[in-house]
């Protein structure tokens, strides 16, 4: 028996359940299927760093706007998803101090408040901060648990009337004259999907979904190590003040920080070698600015592929840059009823979808407005739900696995 609905939405990380979350609201009909549990691509593989934009700020102002402006909004609606850290942009003896006043300026100028403190005085911040701190930038950075985040984005949609389906992997698209007349999904759903609109939200697997439709959406992945080691009581995300590199992160968890990360290119999402190296120099890079985690017990370790956009990154060189989303429209492309949602940040996740969902509409000449920059995510006052949420979705990613469930 063949499956209708009014929109598809292929792809059960942030993305596709905030697409979801957002067309639902939106009183349109929405299923969402994803091939594993929720999270189990990219968004529950990160290093859960919820950006302030002042990584981006020199690079990229526009994307340092948006990280800031999503950051400030997950803030009021997003509950125990987040936690409101702070961060530290670490200047060491040895790096550039040029590159710490562009970087100040440069958030000055986006409007990110910043504060300037001497190492003694970071240090009162971060007792086991390197002696080698000479100054640091304070910054609006936070964390973000990203099992929790998708689970309370995925129930909402439910709650108000869209279809979750996991475990239900995209096996073939049918295209007829211009138009996506039957997805067919296996797993649990076992079935053709009829829908009027399609939404590609895949993240590094959109080019493999695109191309079951006769389309191109060209990828350009790269791998990145994150481990987690014992270690508690660290306040804020420490973020090393140089050109990004690998090694130059370390979040905040309870007991726990999450160091990272690396970016070595794949050809394959899902089939791709890994280095002992990488932890190794991840390691040794984030302990230069916390001496401590050089010797503390490892509890986990993970890759996650980012899903990068090739033609942005031709233009935009590569690593180190801020890397924004893109909506592609696929009518133009000559099949009519889909668009493809990449590249872009976990931190950016609503505002992607807040665009889908505004083309989506637009297509199916459906009136309603977006609300979910002022709409709190449900049971965000209440972890011990939203972990209930993930359970129920087999959403557990390894970023925040010390955190969901242990409180």
């Amino acid at each position: 028996m063949t499956l209708e609905t009014g929109v598809l939405v292929v792809g059960g990380g942030a993305t596709g359940a905030g697409v979801a979350r957002d067309l639902a609201l939106r009183g349109v009909d929405v299923a969402l299927v994803e091939r594993g549990g929720l999270t189990s691509g990219t968004s529950g593989r990160s290093h859960g760093l919820l950006h302030s934009g002042a990584r981006y700020a020199e690079a990229d102002a526009r994307g340092a706007e948006e990280c800031l402006e999503e950051n400030e909004i997950l803030r009021d609606v997003a509950g125990a998803c987040i936690r409101d850290t702070g961060g530290l942009f670490v200047q060491l003896a040895g790096d550039d101090p040029g590159y710490f006043e562009t970087k100040r300026s440069a958030c000055a100028d986006v409007g990110i408040p910043t504060e300037t403190l001497d190492g003694d005085e970071a240090r009162e911040i971060v007792p086991d901060l390197a002696p080698e701190t000479e100054r640091v930038l304070r910054v609006p950075d936070a964390v973000v648990y990203p099992s929790r985040l998708v689970a309370a984005n995925a129930g909402d949609a439910r709650d108000h009337g869209a279809t979750i389906h996991t475990h239900a992997p995209v096996e073939d698209v049918t295209v007829e004259r211009g138009r996506v007349t039957g997805v067919h999904v296996g797993g649990t759903v076992g079935d053709r999907i009829e829908a009027d609109y399609v939404v590609n939200a895949t993240g590094a697997w959109a080019g493999e979904f695109a191309a079951m439709a006769g389309l191109d959406v060209e990828m350009r992945p790269t791998r990145g190590v994150m481990l987690s080691v014992e270690y508690a009581g660290l306040g804020p995300v420490l973020n090393r003040c140089r050109n990004p590199a690998d090694g130059d992160i370390v979040v905040p968890h309870g007991t726990e920080v999450v160091l990272g990360t690396t970016s070595v290119p794949v050809r394959d999402p899902d089939d791709y070698g890994t280095d002992p190296r990488e932890v190794e120099t991840s390691v040794e890079e984030c302990a230069a600015m916390l001496p401590p985690v050089a010797d503390a017990p490892e509890t986990r370790t993970w890759w996650g592929v980012r899903p990068l956009y090739a033609p942005d990154e031709d233009e935009r060189g590569g690593r180190g840059i801020s890397r924004g989303f893109f909506l592609l429209d696929h009518a133009a492309d000559g099949v009519d009823d889909v668009a493809s949602i990449v590249g872009g940040k976990l931190t950016t996740y609503r505002r992607m979808a807040e665009a889908t969902a505004d083309l989506v509409c637009e297509r199916l000449d459906v009136d309603a407005p977006c609300d979910t920059a002022d709409r709190p995510l449900p049971a965000v006052d209440r972890p011990e739900r939203l972990d209930a949420l993930v359970a129920e979705f087999d959403g557990q990613g390894p970023t925040d696995e010390d955190v969901v469930g242990a409180e």
